[in-house]
């Protein structure tokens, strides 16, 4: 996998996001140590993703509900 780390964010519940745009995989890390992969995730989400002034606001809104998902 050719992961790419998001650039460096605060938030509340979210410790890390990374993407493999070559298997339009996404993974979020949250501040429990938790891992969900979200797929066929398009690179055009995951680029608003890494641009999104809330990282929480933009999960619950853009990915959750919208992308396949399983916890890792």
């Amino acid at each position: 996998m050719a992961w790419q780390d998001f650039a460096p964010f605060t938030s509340s519940n979210i410790a890390a996001i990374r993407y493999d745009e070559e298997q339009l995989l996404l993974e979020v890390e949250f501040l429990n140590s938790t891992r969900y992969h979200y797929y066929e995730v398009p690179p055009q989400i995951a680029q608003a993703f890494d641009q999104a002034g809330s990282k929480g606001t933009f999960l619950a809104s853009t990915i959750k509900g919208h992308y396949r998902y399983s916890r890792v």
